[in-house]
C-alpha cells in the first residue's frame, strides 16, 4: 500500500445540492447556473455521489458515505476543503473562505473516525476564520505525504499564515507559488492543476507564473522514484483534469477522476497512467457546475484502523448510506 494512496474517503451526498453563490466570484472554475432548475441539479447530484461511491467501493476503497439534507451547505458534497487526516492518528479541520461553507465541519464525520481509526490528536484551524486567515485544506493545499511537501497556489483560500501553520505542525515543507489559468485569473484551489500520485504526477506547469519557480515545483514532484510527471494542458485544466486522486483498491491503485476529466486526456497521457494506477472515471457533471469535480468530493483517509476492525465500509442500500465495520 502507499503513502500517497488512502484505502478510504470521506463522502457527503448533498439532498439540497446547488452551485454556490458566495464562490462564484473567485472561482474561475465555477460556470454561472442561472437557468438550471433547483430541484433537478439537486435530484442529479445525489444520483450521482450514489453512483460515484458505489463505483468507488465496487474497486475496493472504502467509502465512509454521510448525509446533507440541509439547504444551506450548497457545497457540503467538498468535505476535502474542512477535514484532512494524516499518518500518525492527525486530523485537521480548516478555516473557510466563504461564510456559507464554515457549518459544512460536522462533529459527526469527526467522531466516525475517532470511533473507527486510531486517532491522537484533532488540530482545529478555524478560529483563523475570524482574523479573515483562511487555508481550505486539500483543495488549498496538495500533498506530496512521501516527500512531506505541501504545494500551495496563492490566492484567497491559501492564506500562507495559515499554510506555515499547518506545516510546522503536520511536518510539511510549504512551497508556494503564484498560478494563473489562461485567461490570467488566479487559480482558487491548487488541486485543480496538480495531483500527486504514487510514481506519477499531473501538472499544469505553464499556469506557474514564475519559471524559477516553476522549474523547482518540476524538479521536486520527479524526485525519489516519482519517475513521470505528465504536463497538463490549460484546456484539459478547463475540464478538471487534473482534480484527481489517487486511491488504494481491492486489486492495486486506481486514479478517481471525473469522465469529463478523463476524455480531456490524451490516449498516451492515459497509458502512462495506467502503467501505475487503473484509471476510474465517474460522471459528476451536475456537481463540476460548483466549480470542482472528483478530487474535491473525496477527503482522504490515512489514519489506521483501529485493532479487530477490517476495512470499514458504508454500504450503499436502497439509496442509503449504511455505515458497517467489518469485525
Amino acid at each position: 500500500m502507499s503513502v500517497q494512496s488512502p484505502s478510504a474517503v470521506v463522502m457527503v451526498r448533498p439532498h439540497r445540492f446547488a452551485p454556490n453563490p458566495q464562490t462564484l466570484a473567485d472561482n474561475g472554475f465555477q460556470p454561472n447556473a442561472d437557468g438550471h432548475d433547483p430541484e433537478r441539479l439537486a435530484a442529479a447530484a445525489y444520483d450521482e455521489v450514489t453512483r460515484a461511491g458505489a463505483a468507488l467501493e465496487a474497486a475496493g476503497v472504502t467509502v465512509h458515505l454521510f448525509e446533507d439534507e440541509t439547504e444551506h451547505r450548497p457545497d457540503s458534497v467538498f468535505p476535502n476543503n474542512w477535514i484532512s487526516t494524516h499518518s500518525g492518528g492527525h486530523i485537521a479541520l480548516f478555516p473557510m473562505y466563504t461564510p456559507n461553507r464554515r457549518t459544512e465541519r460536522r462533529s459527526d464525520i469527526v467522531e466516525l473516525l475517532k470511533t473507527t481509526y486510531r486517532v491522537q490528536d484533532v488540530i482545529d484551524y478555524s478560529g483563523l476564520e475570524y482574523d479573515e486567515v483562511f487555508l481550505e485544506g486539500t483543495g488549498a493545499m496538495v500533498l506530496d505525504h512521501e516527500l512531506r511537501i505541501a504545494y500551495a497556489a496563492r490566492s484567497n483560500r491559501a492564506d500562507p499564515i495559515a499554510l506555515e501553520r499547518f506545516c510546522t505542525n503536520f511536518g510539511y515543507e510549504p512551497m508556494v507559488f503564484d498560478a494563473v489559468d489562461g485567461r490570467g485569473i488566479a487559480v482558487y484551489h491548487t488541486n485543480v492543476i496538480l495531483s500527486i500520485a504514487t510514481e506519477f504526477a499531473l501538472v499544469a506547469a505553464d499556469m506557474l507564473v514564475s519559471p524559477a519557480r516553476r522549474q523547482e515545483v518540476l524538479d521536486r514532484l520527479s524526485a525519489r522514484g516519482r519517475r513521470d510527471v505528465i504536463a497538463l494542458s490549460n484546456a484539459q485544466i478547463d475540464e478538471f483534469a487534473g482534480n484527481a486522486l489517487e486511491l488504494w483498491g481491492s486489486q492495486g491503485r486506481v486514479l478517481a477522476l471525473s469522465r469529463r476529466a478523463f476524455d480531456a486526456l490524451t490516449t498516451e497521457q492515459r497509458d502512462r497512467i495506467e502503467r501505475s494506477a487503473r484509471l476510474l472515471p465517474l460522471d459528476v457533471p451536475t456537481i463540476e457546475l460548483a466549480g470542482g469535480s472528483v478530487r474535491c468530493m473525496l477527503a482522504g483517509v490515512h489514519l489506521d484502523p483501529r485493532p479487530g476492525l477490517v476495512e470499514p465500509r458504508a454500504a450503499l442500500v436502497d439509496d442509503a448510506a449504511v455505515v458497517s465495520v467489518v469485525e
